[in-house]
């Protein structure tokens, strides 16, 4: 797998973490299925493949678990939750931890189709 590196070193970051939280709304894979793919999972990890086209707001969704994504290319992001807006760019190569994140919507808002990996610990 081309991300096997960048996504073992992710796992490895992600087992430094706590457990699960409280969720308000579905998870990704859950919520909005036609954006969030789970491209590999078994009894430790789950791997889920985000392709948001420019433009697009994904569906009402949360992040359960602490997680790592991983920028595939360029993401110009806005996100949404509680009325409140902001603006992430993750560049392609890149990797950040991703603390439980409640309910919210993100929107591409970038001009090219938005692709990253997201790695959770289960």
């Amino acid at each position: 797998m081309k991300y096997a590196f960048a996504l073992l070193g992710a796992a490895a970051l992600l087992a430094s973490f706590s457990g699960a939280s409280a969720q308000t709304a579905e998870p990704t894979y859950k919520a909005d299925p036609d954006v969030y793919k789970i491209i590999y999972e078994d009894e430790k990890v789950r791997i889920i493949e985000s392709t948001r086209k420019a433009g697009v707001t994904d569906k009402l969704h949360g992040h359960p678990v602490k997680s790592i994504v991983y920028g595939v290319t360029q993401c110009k992001t806005e996100q949404t939750a509680d009325g409140k807006t902001t603006e992430t760019d993750t560049k392609p190569g890149t990797a950040r931890a991703l603390p439980v994140i409640p309910a919210h919507t993100a929107k591409n808002i970038g001009s090219e189709d938005c692709k990253q990996l997201f790695v959770e610990l289960k």
